[in-house]
């Protein structure tokens, strides 16, 4: 029975198609079936028609042009959506652009998304697919951001992109993959051309589905926010994005795009999102455009006014780096619009951050900018290599209960620790930082007195010798450097990450 079931699919979607569409050379002996579909084949139908635990062979290099719809079906088993020959590849780590010549491509007619999920769909795994259009909607929409999909039960789930390649046409694309789902993986794909001309575009940006989401060994390239947790207010009551991974991804925007007609914003952004993990990452090449230039947001917002309940907290943004920006984090602890829950346990630790520098890429150069009270932010054990900054910490709004900030490696810049109508250092440590640890950073060319004891102020000739090669780009610490082993942890001051150098981190305008 069920080997003449898997014949009928094959003769009806050629008949439908009239084109040789689909053949059923093996079944598993559990009832699965390899569906292979052809240049021309009708691709919805073998979706509509496939079981789970099927594998869906796209003949390679084909081309199905569509809107297609991954249905919802009644097993576990995830269908396998993959070019001719690739199922279970063997193939492993982050696909390129170069590779996809070979793959299937998806491509949307109109500015309707090439692929999207039915109401409720699970187990769906889609591998070495290029997916391909243009527009002011979504290119691939996992789950719906619209009030038609109110509570969790309609998300779509369990669903997996791994090594495909999704990206914008010349026109570019506004959001290249919605992520509105619950447990769902973006793995090792090539995500880029999400740009837009006077309008936000993002690489990946979710709203309205529960998690858990695990981004990992991606390109992501979008021109507004690459990475866009919330953004709109979700349909679904009490909905906080949960349990979000982004690790090892390298997260960039090309330099061409600077002074384009693109809506430049930042590199990644969190405003309605809980327990998010951000590790292992490379963030590059964000400069002073639609925004002031901060490469990173952590900034609450019921953005429509129909979200009081949302909140950013439990945040962990470590073994990052994150280089070629005008700044570095925005805190945000409340809306500043609308009511919101407050910002909170929020650890920036063991990152690199390098040419930060306003002269190249315009804005203030700030490390850090907290706003409107955040609490319990702990920034330990980073190396931050400003040059021509403003400082390493602003600050405004009300005081900021639970800060620590220990274990760091900065210039001083113009201003250092500062806030707003108050003195550098202790004065503004007092004033927004009540209760605060801040001890055994480093803050070369700064004035002892006026930062609490029991940190560092070498001069700027001898921060710079503390390292392998600011010049070129190599900050780890040399071995005989003083910062060794002097942390509060009794661990090297500073970041410890193994990095290649980057020759690039001192670009033009760089001062001694």
């Amino acid at each position: 029975m069920i080997r003449a079931r898997l014949a009928c699919v094959a003769i009806v979607a050629a008949i439908a198609s009239s084109a040789p569409v689909s053949t059923i050379p093996t079944i598993s002996p559990g009832g699965a079936a390899t569906v292979r579909v052809a240049e021309g084949g009708n691709l919805q139908l073998a979706l509509t028609n496939a079981r789970p635990g099927d594998v869906i062979e796209l003949a390679s290099g084909a081309t199905f042009t569509g809107n297609f719809t991954l249905p919802r079906k009644d097993d576990t088993s995830a269908v396998i959506i993959v070019r001719t020959g690739l199922a279970g590849g063997t193939a492993v780590g982050r696909v390129t652009p170069a590779q996809a010549a070979a793959f299937a491509k998806l491509r949307s007619p109109n500015g309707q998304p090439a692929l999207q999920t039915a109401p409720g769909s699970h187990h769906w795994r889609l591998e070495f697919l290029e997916v391909i259009g243009s527009g002011s909607g979504d290119l691939v929409a996992l789950g719906d951001g619209s009030s038609a999909q109110n509570s969790t039960a309609a998300a779509p789930h369990d669903l997996v992109i791994d090594r495909c390649y999704i990206h914008g046409d010349a026109r570019g694309v506004k959001r290249c993959v919605a992520l509105n789902s619950a447990s769902t993986v973006i793995s090792n794909s090539h995500i880029s051309d999400c740009r837009a001309a006077g309008a936000d575009a993002q690489a990946i940006a979710g709203w309205n589905g529960p998690g858990p989401f695990s981004i990992a060994n991606n390109y992501l390239e979008g021109a507004g926010e690459n990475v866009l947790f919330g953004g709109a207010d979700p349909a679904i009551r009490d909905l906080v994005p949960t349990d979000i991974i982004i690790r090892g991804n390298l997260i960039a925007k090309p330099t061409s795009w600077r002074g384009g007609p693109w809506q430049v914003k930042n590199l990644l952004e969190l405003k309605n999102a809980r327990r998010v993990t951000i590790d292992q990452n490379t963030l590059e090449n964000n400069w002073e455009a639609a925004q002031s230039g901060f490469a990173v947001l952590i900034t609450v917002r019921n953005q429509d006014g129909h979200c009081p309940w949302c909140q950013v907290e439990q945040v962990t943004f470590t073994g990052n780096i994150l280089r070629h920006s005008a700044a570095g984090v925005e805190i945000l602890g409340f809306d500043d619009s609308n009511p919101s829950l407050q910002t909170r346990d929020i650890v920036i630790r063991n990152n690199l951050f390098s040419d930060i520098n306003p002269q190249a890429w315009g804005g203030s150069g700030y490390a850090f900018l907290l706003l409107g009270g955040p609490r319990d932010v702990v920034i330990d054990h980073n190396t931050l290599i400003q040059e021509n900054a403003s400082g390493i910490v602003q600050v405004e709004g009300p005081p900021i209960m639970g800060l620590v900030f220990t274990n760091n490696i900065a210039r001083q810049g113009a201003y250092g620790v500062i806030g707003s109508d108050h003195a550098p250092g202790n004065d503004t440590l007092s004033a927004f930082f009540p209760a605060a640890l801040f001890t055994r950073n480093v803050i070369a060319e700064a004035d002892p007195r006026q930062y609490p004891s029991g940190n560092l102020f070498p001069s700027a000739s001898d921060f710079r010798a503390q390292f392998t090669s600011y010049d070129g780009g190599t900050f780890t610490l040399t071995p005989k450097s003083p910062w060794r082993g002097a942390g509060t942890d009794h661990q090297d001051l500073g970041a410890t990450i193994p990095v290649a150098p980057d020759p690039s981190t001192r670009p033009r305008g760089v001062s001694r």
